[in-house]
């Protein structure tokens, strides 16, 4: 159980990485995946990133600057622009739902206007999954200049897109509905220079 504790990547630039382990039983038609940030990188840097042998940018959460998030689902990406952070943590949700193609992105609880992203597409299962690096082959083929360096928590991963309430919840840390990926019950292996310590601060 990581409640209240982070994940410190502690070198800039980095190769290390932390694989994740997700309980997912079919391929994806809707999801939310949400995580806590901590850092001072202005270079593009990878949060989360999520490979099937077929597609490296399956989903992908990457910071290319500090006023943009990119979503990626599919190997296509929808961009999210947002105020330049005050050296704060940063929560974000990224939502998707393939019927309808729209995604919704959170930014500490609050939603972006909603975009459209690769209706009627499919998330497979078979997953490299991990934060850190932004993988360009299935659990590989890294840029060090896009990885990330700071501090990461809360990281979560549903297969259905969370209502309102529950992307509040997330940003509040409040009891959350079961998860294939989830902070309190994470399977997970540290590759290289990451360290798990308690939160600073709440």
């Amino acid at each position: 159980d990581l409640y209240r504790k982070v994940f410190v990547f502690r070198k800039d630039p980095s190769d290390a990485f932390v694989l994740l382990e997700a309980r997912l039983e079919q391929p994806l038609q809707n999801f939310t995946v949400c995580l806590r940030s901590y850092t001072d990188l202005s270079r593009p840097h990878s949060l989360f990133s999520y490979a099937t042998k077929a597609q490296d940018n399956e989903i992908l959460l990457f910071k290319p600057k500090p006023t943009e998030y990119r979503f990626y689902v599919g190997g296509k990406f929808v961009t999210f622009r947002v105020p330049e952070g005050h050296g704060d943590w940063e929560h974000v949700c990224a939502g998707w739902e393939s019927a309808t193609g729209v995604a919704e992105f959170w930014l500490n609880g609050k939603p972006w206007p909603r975009k459209g992203l690769q209706r009627g597409y499919t998330v497979g299962v078979e997953a490299a999954v991990m934060l850190g690096q932004d993988q360009d082959t299935f659990g590989g083929g890294f840029d060090l200049y896009n990885s990330f360096s700071g501090e990461l928590s809360d990281v979560y991963l549903w297969d259905a897109v969370l209502s309102p309430d529950k992307m509040r919840a997330a940003y509040l840390s409040l009891r959350l509905p079961p998860a294939p990926l989830a902070w309190r019950s994470l399977s997970y292996r540290v590759k290289g220079d990451v360290v798990v310590k308690a939160r600073l601060r709440e």
